[in-house]
């Protein structure tokens, strides 16, 4: 759909200006406005964005900002102004705008920021309707999701429930592979055996031998008696092999022996146990470059990955973030007999842009400490930890390089805030917004301290 741009200016000048690059060069729809109350008389048609002047025959562009906001509070405003001073822009963000732009204007900063911020409206919307239509959520034995490749794991795995194909679970440490295992075990045929769980990277690799076929008294110090190993204990069940990745070479040898011929012997004895297992493994890692590196077995990997299912991680599936969230505080209100209705908004939107590089369990940890720590009905933002509140992101430095060497002479700490200001504005072409943002503090500060240095964003390249 067309976003649709309202255009609040009443300088035929600014207005042929805009028209040009927002409808003729960046391709949006348009509707110009030479008076502020006209534009508040067609809030109804929906725009997506508002450029409005401050300066307007009717009224005070700052004064109409918290009427937008009662119409639609997440409607990006975009000020435009010929009173170029950090007083203005402030006043603006304090009010609600979205982003301050003095004239003139600066059409290679402008378009950035139209889009940052149409960008932004279009996510906000997304987490309300989400808050919506939850009741639209689809769950498959406890795991829950409404997203649609989720929907497609679970169409993949209802066709091997009834049958015993080796099956490798790809995916991210947290997003649910061992529930993705035990859901192919508890709805198929296997169901009313046991299902087994070894954790390769958890078990000592030179205990993992004895743990997966068990040992006899005396094969090695320390084995004062017979060991059932898990392969033993899983008979007529599932062996569910988590982190296969770690498994060290020697071993995937006798893995593979046997998924081929369903037998092995104990470690020091010689009887070949006959075993009736169902292999299902997942990773984390990337087996097949493993493979390549000589890493990973090329046969076992082929053995195990008959028929591969991929768990795509929380931030590739956003829409389950919301549905996730009340699913954990449903959970610990039970669990810690408390009664917290929600999360607010602001918090919601700070939850639902995290990119959750632990996943739906770093999701769950972080309800249920919000849960513990709020005193209010809801959870607010007061109570999220500080890397959700301010992620750092990813500058390219390894941990073993260093930003100062020894020998590096000392900068004195105000010049450095200088230099990472002016960094940020040139690395976002002087969009204050989202040099703000990668910078981790707020538009009203940034454009103080741009004041306090004498920096002008327009001469950022």
């Amino acid at each position: 759909m067309e976003k649709l741009i309202f255009i609040v200016d009443d300088e035929p000048s600014i207005q042929k200006l805009l028209t040009h690059w927002v409808r003729n060069q960046w391709k949006y729809n348009i509707e110009v406005f030479d008076k502020g109350y006209d534009m508040l008389d067609n809030l109804s048609k929906k725009p997506d964005l508002i450029l409005l002047d401050i300066m307007l025959p009717d009224c005070n562009g700052v004064e109409l900002i918290p009427k937008i906001k009662s119409y639609d509070e997440n409607l990006p405003i975009i000020m435009l102004s010929a009173q170029g001073n950090v007083e203005v822009a402030v006043n603006s963000l304090r009010q609600g705008a979205y982003d301050y732009f003095a004239k003139p204007i600066d059409g290679k900063k402008l378009e950035p920021a139209i889009k940052n911020a149409l960008s932004n409206y279009e996510l906000q919307k997304r987490v309300e309707e989400l808050q919506e239509h939850l009741e639209y959520e689809f769950s498959f034995d406890h795991i829950i999701s409404a997203d649609q490749r989720m929907q497609d794991v679970f169409r993949l795995v209802s066709k091997i429930l009834n049958n015993d194909i080796t099956v490798l679970i790809h995916g991210e440490s947290g997003t649910g592979k061992e529930l993705i295992a035990r859901a192919i075990h508890y709805n198929g045929k296997r169901k009313e055996n046991p299902f087994v769980v070894v954790n390769c990277a958890s078990i000592p690799r030179e205990l993992l031998e004895s743990e997966l076929f068990g040992h006899e008294k005396g094969s090695f110090t320390g084995a004062h008696q017979r060991k059932i190993g898990k392969f033993e204990l899983a008979d007529g069940g599932t062996l569910f092999l988590d982190e296969i990745g770690e498994m060290e070479m020697s071993l995937q040898a006798k893995i593979l022996r046997v998924i081929q011929q369903r037998e092995f012997e104990r470690v020091g004895g010689n009887v070949t146990i006959k075993t009736d297992v169902r292999i299902l493994s997942a990773t984390n890692r990337d087996l097949q470059k493993m493979v390549e590196e000589n890493e990973f077995r090329e046969d076992l990997f082929y053995r195990l990955n008959s028929f591969p299912i991929v768990v795509p991680p929380l931030r590739d599936r956003r829409g389950d973030i919301v549905i996730l969230i009340n699913h954990f505080i449903e959970k610990f209100n039970e669990k810690l007999n408390v009664n917290i209705k929600g999360v607010t908004k602001k918090a919601l939107k700070i939850l639902y842009d995290y990119n959750w590089p632990g996943n739906i369990r770093e999701l769950e940890n972080t309800i249920e400490r919000c849960v513990i720590l709020t005193d209010k009905h809801e959870i607010d933002i007061d109570v999220l930890p500080e890397q959700i509140l301010s992620p750092v992101e990813n500058y390219n430095i390894s941990k073993n390089q260093v930003m100062f060497s020894k020998n590096s002479s000392i900068i004195p700490f105000e010049r450095l805030k200088k230099e990472a200001i002016k960094h940020a504005l040139d690395r976002t072409n002087g969009n204050v917004v989202e040099a703000a943002k990668k910078l981790n503090i707020g538009r009203a500060t940034l454009y103080r301290l741009m004041e306090k240095y004498e920096i002008d964003s327009s001469k950022q390249k």
